[in-house]
């Protein structure tokens, strides 16, 4: 096998298991990151949407994972299809939400673009629909 694909197949097993676990399979992540993994997300830390500002390392990774727990309880979360090129790979699939803070639900596309160092995830970017996450952030 070779490391994109290594990549793609260890990244479908962590997202099955991310599904199932309704969330809880942080660890499953964390030991595929790099030390220093960055971590950017598209609502950009705005308001009702905190714990997503911009991480750098395995540290803040950590409290990104606590913090998007605390704050929503996952639905659903179905990894559809891999593209990997190179470092990166990328996950189309669909999520859903609810914000434990309004009880809202927010159904969305999900992309997540992944770039590898060595086999472990240095950088992580996440996409979705940002409207219909602030609107079930916001009470």
């Amino acid at each position: 096998m070779n490391q994109p694909e290594d990549n793609v197949s260890r990244l479908r097993e962590a997202y099955r298991l991310w599904g199932e676990t309704r969330g809880d399979s942080v660890s499953v992540w964390l030991d595929m990151m790099w030390d220093d993994v960055r971590m950017i997300s598209l609502a950009d830390g705005g308001s009702g949407m905190e714990f997503t500002r911009p991480h750098q390392g395995k540290s803040q990774a950590i409290n990104y994972f606590q913090e998007l727990n605390a704050a929503w309880e996952m639905l659903s979360f179905d990894a559809h299809e891999f593209i990997a090129q190179n470092d990166r790979v990328v996950m189309l699939g669909r999520c859903s939400f609810r914000s434990r803070a309004t009880g809202k639900s927010a159904e969305s596309p999900k992309v997540d673009i992944f770039r590898f160092k060595d086999g472990k995830i240095i950088e992580y970017q996440e996409f979705y629909d940002t409207a219909k996450a602030f609107a079930a952030a916001t009470p």
